[in-house]
């Protein structure tokens, strides 16, 4: 799927075909929903998927709000139950006279939520959650960029928030100083940690940037 971006002109982002960009008022998603909950063995189950449907919701809210250029999602049923995931990219630009340091960003990706039942668990060192990981990778046709992952809550409304598996692959824009593309991915899947960690890392390993389109005419 491709998105228009101002430097150096585009970028594309594959995600497996049985995801979309996050539309999650859409037939296909309902019908998804209609199926879990068919599927569900009793009242608490279908209480929980509900629950996953309403963060769903709320998740792609979130994202039009931070001015997303691109999200995409999935609600999926298994055999073993329903897998959802996000994926979403963001532009950032480093103010003239400031740096973009790794726990300055680390920070501002995930602040830190109210304490409380069900908070992710936390370091003593800045409220950061106790999981977190800032590693390098080589993305194939970027190069090597930084890398944050880690189980953050994330806010979803001002009294709601959920515990979610996060990986942020950060970008740099080529030809610019200050300006960066962050490929957030996320899934309130806890339980299948190496397998979802697996699956954004190939996700985001398709990034890649193109030229700008020419004109029309030209």
């Amino acid at each position: 799927m491709e998105q228009a971006t101002q430097t150096p002109g585009r970028f594309v982002l594959n995600v497996p075909d049985s995801w979309a960009e996050l539309d999650v008022t859409g037939e296909a998603l309902a019908e998804t929903r209609a199926a879990a909950m068919a599927a569900a063995r009793n009242f608490r189950e279908q209480a929980e998927i509900n629950d996953l449907f309403r963060q769903a919701r709320e998740i792609s809210r979130a994202a039009r709000r931070r001015g997303a250029l691109f999200a995409a999602g999935t609600a999926t049923m298994f055999d073993d139950g329903l897998f959802l995931g996000y994926t979403m990219v963001f532009a950032i630009s480093v103010p003239p006279g400031r740096e973009l340091t790794l726990p300055v960003l680390a920070a501002q990706l995930s602040p830190a939520p109210a304490s409380g039942p069900g908070t992710a668990p936390r370091s003593g060192n800045g409220g950061e959650p106790s999981d977190r990981k800032v590693t390098t990778v080589t993305l194939p046709e970027i190069g090597q960029v930084a890398r944050i992952t880690g189980t953050e809550e994330t806010p979803l409304t001002a009294e709601d928030s959920v515990r979610m598996l996060t990986m942020h692959t950060v970008v740099p824009v080529p030809g610019t100083e200050r300006d960066y593309l962050i490929i957030t991915c996320a899934s309130p899947n806890l339980p299948l940690r190496a397998e979802v960690y697996e699956l954004f890392d190939a996700i985001s390993g398709t990034f890649r940037f193109l030229p700008a389109a020419a004109p029309a005419g030209a």
